[in-house]
């Protein structure tokens, strides 16, 4: 058995009026592994159960795209060391929530959030899409710290050509 497989048996997909949640079952401390994140199927497209790991490559997460999405997150998805970790406490039997746009910059389905968090963002469509004062309040992949600080430069190359 692999470790990836050991550690999905200490998780559990609930379903509820059609939506999926994943649950533990067991407890977890700050920091800790939970789970490894599947690789074994990269594509260079998004879709709902791929998670982006780098600029242009995601990965099929399997029984992790149950993992929905909260502003006020309980696990990081760690895609440089492809590890769930645990960003507080977690007892048994919580739902495990991330926060999409730390793995994703450009979302291929966004959404509304009902998260209900005072920090809630609104609307999920990726990192690309918000505020450098909300993202600094999250962990972010390097893949997103890259992508926004392309971003960045892009804007000031815009922004010298328009004063040219």
């Amino acid at each position: 058995m692999t470790t990836t497989a050991a550690t999905m048996d200490k998780l559990t997909i609930k379903t509820e009026n059609k939506f999926r949640t994943l649950a533990t079952k067991q407890n977890y401390k700050k920091g800790e592994v939970i789970s490894a994140i599947p690789s074994e199927d990269v594509r260079d497209h998004p879709n709902r159960y791929t998670v982006q790991i780098g600029h242009d490559k995601h990965t099929h997460v399997g029984k992790l795209a149950a993992l929905n999405h909260s502003c006020d997150p309980n696990v990081i998805l760690d895609t440089e060391n492809m590890e769930m970790v645990a960003a507080r406490d977690i007892e048994k039997g919580e739902e495990l929530f991330f926060f999409y746009p730390s793995t994703e910059w450009q979302m291929d389905a966004p959404f509304i959030c009902l998260c209900g968090s005072a920090n809630c963002i609104n609307v999920v469509a990726g990192a690309r899409f918000l505020p450098l004062s909300t993202l600094e309040r999250h962990y972010l992949n390097p893949h997103i710290r890259d992508l926004m600080i392309e971003l960045l430069k892009n804007t000031k190359n815009n922004l010298k050509k328009i004063k040219s």
